[in-house]
């Protein structure tokens, strides 16, 4: 089998406690989970597409795109990454309508386990895919509010207390003992009660979401492949974690590499 396209972040849902994965080329899909313990390819063809303007680029700014669209997109701007600085309320948002679309509508704050426990946000609709693009393998949403913007502010006060930080490394070695989730948001929401009631968030259930993954074997030591630098990548896919191929020959962030055109060959 061969497919090409640009690539994109794996689409993910859960399955029965089990994250599934899929790629999308030239609309057809490809159940990734499907190909673990089996020997892949994977050629750039030196191509990348910007994922929002549609024109070549010789290099992927913000996970897929130009250096023009990345300077002008609301979805590009730091208030993505750091959700506590958001400025639509000032009148500068890049993109009004699409803040107004993106960052007003319900958000969640959450902790999960994915090196160690950490806190986190979301946007309703994107549970539980948030969690598996993390490689969590628990999940605790504790807290809703109704924009990003307070989200954020609720997260940066919980980061005095617990990491906002994965370490990637021990994620994808799966170095990663069992967290009492109930327990540390008991213990969290117990430090800011004024801000949550300042902001009006409302308390989740204590239903924890637990998350298993494709993975035969995990890798030992942590090897980064880089298609800027091996343009052709082939190996035994052992597994699928966070948006990660974990292959014999190393692990490979499927994400990082948006917008570029690779043909996957089975």
């Amino acid at each position: 089998m061969q497919l090409s396209g640009y690539a994109a972040r794996m689409l993910t849902s859960l399955t029965s406690g089990v994250a599934q994965y899929s790629l999308n080329f030239n609309e057809t899909e490809l159940d990734v989970g499907a190909l673990v313990g089996k020997p892949i390819e994977l050629k750039f063809s030196q191509q990348i597409r910007c994922a929002s303007c549609g024109r070549m680029t010789n290099k992927s700014y913000s996970q897929g795109y130009c250096w023009p669209c990345a300077n002008s997109l609301a979805r590009c701007d730091l208030c993505i990454m750091r959700p506590e600085t958001c400025h639509h309320h000032k009148g500068t948002c890049r993109e009004p309508e699409w803040g107004e679309s993106y960052c007003f509508s319900p958000h969640i704050v959450y902790i999960a386990n994915t090196s160690g426990i950490k806190v986190g946000i979301t946007r309703k609709t994107n549970m539980p895919s948030r969690w598996i693009d993390q490689g969590a393998i628990s999940a605790l949403p504790i807290l809703e509010v109704e924009t990003r913007l307070d989200s954020g502010r609720i997260e940066t006060a919980l980061k005095s207390f617990v990491s906002d930080k994965t370490n990637w490394r021990k994620m994808l070695m799966n170095e990663v003992a069992p967290a009492d989730l109930v327990a540390s948001k008991a213990m969290l929401l117990g430090e800011i009660p004024s801000l949550t009631s300042e902001l009006r968030a409302r308390p989740l259930s204590d239903d924890v979401i637990n998350i298993d993954y494709p993975v035969i074997k995990y890798p030992t030591k942590v090897v980064s492949l880089n298609f800027d630098k091996t343009p052709v990548i082939s190996g035994v896919l052992n597994g699928v974690k966070g948006q990660y191929l974990l292959l014999d020959c190393g692990v490979l962030n499927i994400r990082k590499f948006s917008s570029y055109h690779l043909t996957i060959s089975t």
